[in-house]
């Protein structure tokens, strides 16, 4: 019975402990469920404000009518919030699609698209990009979280991956 009582108690403690060491990490809050504890939210929030905003929109909504390519057959900024697409793709295509730029980030994985994201590979270091997705991440409901973690805990772990 001690065994099973410690079995239950490990896990809820090492939560516990995360959820502390990231209200300790520098973003004034905890971390949101699934995120990287070590994350800096309010800085994320920052560079948001100075870098996405303009296209994603101050309050994470996107441009209008984001699903219909624009005259230049480009699609509009997509929503960062739950209501758009973001938390359907794991933290690695993220992250690259932030620092590549949406067109360079598909023809790797061999999609010819013209998007209209920028790259940030010159404007942000590989650390703030990280803040400013655990910001967009901050502002999902608990629910968008969960499902987001676990497409990028099966994109960690699926074929192809290398680490």
């Amino acid at each position: 019975m001690r065994l099973r009582t410690l079995a239950l108690a490990v896990p809820v403690l090492a939560a516990g402990a995360l959820y502390h060491v990231g209200a300790l990490a520098g973003s004034g809050a905890p971390a949101a469920e699934g995120d990287d504890p070590l994350r800096d939210v309010a800085r994320g929030k920052t560079l948001y404000a100075e870098h996405c905003a303009a296209c994603h929109g101050a309050d994470l909504g996107g441009q209008p009518d984001w699903r219909s390519p624009g005259p230049d057959g480009r699609l509009p900024a997509p929503p960062h919030d739950d209501s758009g697409h973001t938390w359907h793709h794991p933290d690695r295509v993220l992250f690259a699609y932030t620092k590549l730029g949406g067109r360079e980030a598909l023809a790797r994985q061999g999609v010819e698209f013209d998007s209209g994201m920028p790259a940030f590979a010159d404007v942000l270091s590989d650390a703030e990009i990280r803040d400013v997705l655990a910001f967009i991440k901050s502002t999902w409901s608990a629910r968008t979280r969960s499902v987001q973690a676990e497409r990028t805990a099966a994109d960690e772990t699926g074929p192809g991956t290398t680490d």
